[in-house]
């Protein structure tokens, strides 16, 4: 049976190669939400189910010629896409540990928190670490770890 650290890295690179399914250019975040050995929800960032699945657009208030492109508001997080998909299945996410390509945000933290996560593993941090402390605040465990 491999320890722990080794399904660490395991569901890790699982993830990033998951977010490989995102059509995002500026940034692919995976999630794996595994309970037990058991995945029992994935996502990536990405649109609604039914929209383009464009993720970024040119800045509408600056010129399209300087190529400054930014996140369409729609976009989800793959941490929403996965407990979303957990939502509309028998599973609960009760206990279950989430795998991160990128450390969550302040709103996904809250979703985490709500939706009975124990346990946030991710490989890299995200620009901001107020996900990160909102998940401590919550007595949730939290771990980085280099998959590579």
């Amino acid at each position: 049976m491999p320890n722990q650290l080794q399904l660490d890295k395991t569901y890790l690179d699982m993830a990033r190669r998951w977010s490989s399914m995102s059509k995002a250019k500026r940034k692919k975040v995976g999630c794996l939400i595994v309970k037990g050995t058991q995945i029992i929800s994935d996502g990536y960032n990405g649109t609604p189910s039914g929209f383009d699945n464009d993720c970024e657009q040119f800045h509408p208030l600056e010129d399209y010629s300087s190529n400054e492109m930014i996140t369409k508001r729609e976009v989800l997080h793959s941490e929403s896409n996965a407990l979303m998909k957990l939502a509309r299945s028998n599973n609960s996410s009760e206990g279950a540990t989430m795998y991160l390509t990128c450390s969550p945000c302040f709103d996904c933290a809250k979703l985490i928190i709500q939706a009975g996560i124990s346990r946030v593993v991710y490989a890299e941090e995200y620009r901001k670490i107020d996900g990160i402390q909102l998940l401590k605040k919550a007595n949730i465990t939290v771990e980085q770890i280099n998959y590579e």
